[in-house]
């Protein structure tokens, strides 16, 4: 009898595996709380970056950079400050941009940004602003040499004419120096899968991170999801149906259908993954270990453990 071939996630603990964690600033005292839980419980499993969202209008930028220089002062990980173009003048973006060059953050996540009405308001650039997310990312690379990352849209941006006229805006970010694009979230693989030929086939060979998203509460992702152009196959909602008033399944279904998702995309070939926590630790950090990852403290005490009981021939099979 002919053995299956043995797929790359039976074997993912040894391949390496990158992940970033987005999180979004807080408005209260108990939302903070729950930000830091949640940031303390992932930061173990060794993140490329975490990246902190603005808000609709740069309606959060206070709380952002409060939010990313505590992460420098207080924790190892790499902040990625997200910035738009909406709502100021160059002068004042560029402000922003030398504040977190002097606080030692060394990644910006580049985006026009919503307009204060949010997705699907019309946008006008500031008269003194950058005009386009180019410009944007151009303006950051002058100031300081940042990694600069910028969105992709696998299904269009709702906003954009066409996919080919998406994919002339990222070749724009791209020339004007953004070292890697993070992808809207999606649930259909193949969709990913398209773009991603698409893009190389225009010659763009930055980094395309599938962006994804744990289903912490369909009905919430599923409007969210229509506002920015992410479709929502027919087969994710009849998973979710009927779970309305029981969080307990809905949190197993969710956790079953990410990790449907994200093992395909390991056998696949994807090896980064970009996680929208929600500012919620638990369904991303069981997705991670489905992956492979683990607490890199603990892996450090098990070498530790191995080398000093290396004479006790029984200890480590015990």
């Amino acid at each position: 009898m002919s053995r299956s071939p043995v797929r790359v996630s039976r074997r993912c603990g040894k391949r390496p595996i990158r992940v970033s964690f987005e999180f979004f600033p807080p408005k209260t005292d108990e939302a903070e709380e729950a930000l830091w839980d949640s940031i303390h419980r992932l930061a173990p499993l060794g993140p490329d970056f975490v990246s902190v969202t603005y808000g609709a209008g740069g309606s959060t930028r206070e709380r952002t950079q409060s939010t990313v220089t505590r992460l420098v002062r207080e924790t190892a990980l790499q902040p990625a400050a997200h910035l738009t173009c909406v709502g100021a003048s160059r002068d004042e973006v560029d402000a922003v941009v030398r504040d977190y060059a002097a606080a030692g953050v060394n990644h910006i996540v580049a985006l026009r940004g919503d307009p204060p009405g949010g997705v699907g308001a019309a946008y006008a650039p500031h008269p003194q602003g950058y005009q386009s997310t180019a410009d944007l990312v151009r303006g950051i690379r002058d100031v300081a040499p940042f990694d600069v990352f910028v969105s992709a849209y696998p299904e269009k941006h709702p906003e954009s004419p066409s996919l080919d006229h998406d994919l002339d805006v990222l070749q724009a970010k791209v020339d004007a120096g953004a070292t890697r694009a993070i992808t809207q979230f999606f649930f259909d693989n193949d969709v990913y899968f398209r773009f991603l030929d698409k893009v190389r086939a225009r010659g763009i060979d930055i980094p395309i991170v599938p962006g994804v998203v744990p289903v912490q509460n369909f009905k919430q992702t599923a409007g969210f999801a229509a506002r920015c152009g992410a479709s929502v196959p027919n087969w994710l909602a009849e998973r979710f149906e009927g779970l309305e008033n029981d969080p307990a399944t809905r949190r197993l279904i969710a956790a079953a259908v990410a990790a449907e998702q994200v093992i395909d995309l390991l056998d696949r070939g994807v090896r980064d993954f970009h996680f929208y926590t929600m500012n919620r630790a638990d369904l991303v950090y069981a997705i991670c270990h489905l992956l492979g990852m683990r607490p890199q403290a603990a892996e450090e005490g098990a070498e530790a453990g191995e080398d000093a009981s290396a004479s006790l021939p029984l200890a480590a099979n015990g």
